[in-house]
């Protein structure tokens, strides 16, 4: 499901993008990138519609991802075997 991220309050929405951030693992090579950097990235790909917030209820968990990879994810599919290659 996904979370209309400029609903959240900002506060509750950096918090979301914090801990998002600090799990990540990335590698960004040579160069440091400060939280505060990657927390900024981040909302900026959201409010370009680069990334949406998502809300896994079976884990409950919430997710960044790409927009393209959650409209994949949203897509209906055509037969069961279609949900088990995801």
């Amino acid at each position: 499901m996904e979370i209309p991220w400029d609903r959240l309050n900002p506060d509750t929405l950096r918090r979301v993008v914090e801990e998002f951030v600090s799990r990540e693992g990335t590698d960004y090579g040579r160069d440091d990138v400060s939280l505060t950097q990657k927390v900024e990235q981040v909302l900026r790909q959201l409010q370009r519609k680069e990334a949406v917030l998502s809300f896994d209820e079976d884990s409950e968990t919430c997710q960044v991802l790409p927009s393209t990879h959650f409209s994949r994810l949203r897509r209906p599919s055509s037969s069961p075997a279609a949900d088990r290659s995801l």
